[in-house]
């Protein structure tokens, strides 16, 4: 009996040995497994601005610090590449010329016309910014503010026309919103680097926030005034609502006066931006009428 548990002694100590001495069945260390985290990391950081008219206004207006390399098509004999060429060298960019399947990955295959930058993320303004510019303008406040707007194609569009208006600044939602990104800037053509942009988390309670600072607030309704007797002179907020379902009701409540863009045709709605541009150009009318 004694000699059968020596035995077995003997059998488990070898057997523990064999485990503890024997190389552990792991993964081998792999360094392409940390990469995808690291690129994700830096493109969390990093937004592009695409196209030429875009790009050209981003590096005659921005600091050369928010820009971080310019991406060049290779062998791309634009007019504006000579422009471009100049730029950098005046700002001391990095030109990075890369093929033009490079592009189309970073542009996710928009039309970016050989050229894409990578720039720093996008800086929101603050509600106090936008004021202060009407201020240093002697302008009485003239302010965009967009209720839930999904596209970032419209809010570009939007930023664009505004900008060419004389709008002081826009505020958006930060939530179930667009924001600033790559494609904004690209329809902006470039207007999204002197409009303000504020993002905030109460659209509503900002709402009455500038009603309190004397803003008169009007949004859209087929039920509204006809836009055409608008008079849109002093500190005024316009709002545009989300593209299938306009005017939240909760925003709706804080309107001062409801406009309407008549239509006589088959089509009884109109696309956001195409509407605000009506809106905006207006309100443009009324605030700078022909002498």
């Amino acid at each position: 009996m004694k000699k059968n548990n020596n035995q077995a002694y003997k059998q488990k100590n070898n057997e523990f040995n064999s485990r503890r001495t024997a190389k552990p069945t792991r993964r081998p260390a792999n360094k392409k497994m940390t990469a995808p985290v690291e690129e994700a990391a830096v493109e969390e950081q990093t937004d592009f601005v695409i196209g030429k008219h875009a790009s050209l206004e981003t590096l005659k207006t921005s600091d050369a610090k928010k820009i971080n390399k310019i991406f060049l098509q290779d062998g791309l004999k634009a007019d504006f590449v000579h422009d471009v060429v100049k730029l950098a060298k005046e700002k001391r960019l990095i030109i990075q010329n890369v093929p033009k399947n490079k592009l189309d990955l970073l542009s996710d295959r928009q039309n970016h016309q050989g050229i894409i930058l990578a720039i720093a993320p996008f800086e929101y303004a603050s509600v106090d910014d936008i004021f202060a510019k009407a201020k240093a303008q002697e302008e009485a406040p003239f302010i965009l503010i967009l209720d839930n707007l999904e596209d970032p194609h419209n809010l570009g569009s939007i930023m664009r026309t505004a900008d060419a208006v004389g709008v002081h600044g826009i505020i958006i939602p930060k939530h179930r919103a667009v924001g600033l990104t790559s494609t904004v800037a690209k329809t902006s053509t470039g207007a999204i680097e002197h409009m303000p942009v504020a993002r905030i988390t109460n659209l509503t309670q900002e709402i009455k926030k500038l009603k309190d600072r004397g803003l008169w607030i009007f949004g859209t309704d087929m039920a509204g005034t006809d836009y055409r007797q608008w008079d849109a002179k002093g500190p005024i907020g316009l709002i545009i609502g989300n593209e299938g379902k306009g005017l939240s009701p909760i925003v709706k409540k804080e309107v001062d006066q409801t406009l309407m863009i008549p239509m006589v045709g088959h089509v009884q709605s109109l696309n956001a931006s195409v509407a605000a541009g009506v809106l905006m150009y207006q309100a443009y009318n009324s605030r700078q009428p022909l002498v």
